[in-house]
């Protein structure tokens, strides 16, 4: 009879789509190439100004599709190898997907997703990159992008919890844990389950034990993450 795999959850944020060259507003003062995220990102950007918001998701998921997993998006397939793997991401994008990972979990939603306004259970692929005003669900009503905007509940946030409480490795990746309630998972983990933070800029973390703090980029950092992980 095989032994059960090993867990291990990784919680990754917008340091590692940076890499590949994806644009983020972690630090730029709640800039979004040039745009207030409240404008873009929020239910009342969208009833104002319904088009900007779909141009900026179209321009966000143009960007995509130019760009490809990094070393450290690689890295993190490989952990499936031995260990039973679950990526909770807070990124919108399919790197992770497009890389080979097979458990993602988005807490944030997904850029290649539509959703109906009326019933947000009705979700459809994005074909190509664009989404216009007029583009309707089955039931009439206009599409939007399916992603969490600030001020939305996140629906899945329950179940990374339930993930992280079963986490025999912890891995935190380009994340500045400031974004509630994903900043919260830490929290959520068995006291005894080694952490690994990997983030040129150390987090605020309340202090743990088996914290292991490596102040690099994600494509530096993950796959000597990885590599000891394998290697135990």
């Amino acid at each position: 009879m095989s032994l059960k795999k090993q867990k291990v959850v990784v919680l990754t944020g917008a340091g590692i789509s940076a890499e590949s060259g994806l644009a983020t507003f972690r630090d730029a003062d709640g800039l979004w190439e040039g745009h207030d995220v409240m404008e873009v990102a929020s239910p009342e950007g969208w009833r104002k100004n319904p088009e900007l918001v779909l141009d900026f998701y179209n321009q966000r998921r143009k960007s995509a599709l130019d760009v490809k997993p990094n070393a450290a998006h690689l890295a993190l397939v490989k952990l499936e190898e031995k260990f039973d793997v679950q990526i909770i991401t807070q990124n919108v994008d399919d790197l992770h997907e497009r890389a080979g990972s097979t458990n993602i979990l988005h807490l944030h939603g997904k850029l290649f997703e539509n959703r109906s306004t009326q019933d947000p259970s009705l979700i459809y692929p994005v074909e190509g990159w664009e989404l216009k005003l007029g583009d309707l669900c089955e039931k009439g009503s206009q599409l939007r992008p399916n992603i969490v905007w600030f001020g939305e509940p996140v629906p899945l946030i329950e179940q990374a919890i339930e993930e992280t409480m079963t986490a025999d490795y912890l891995l935190v990746i380009g994340t500045s844990l400031q974004v509630y309630p994903a900043a919260g998972l830490l929290s959520y983990a068995p006291h005894d389950t080694p952490i690994y933070l990997v983030d040129p800029n150390t987090p605020a973390v309340s202090h743990r034990r088996n914290l292991t703090i490596l102040k690099e980029k994600a494509t530096e950092g993950v796959p000597k993450v990885v590599q000891q992980l394998l290697e135990f």
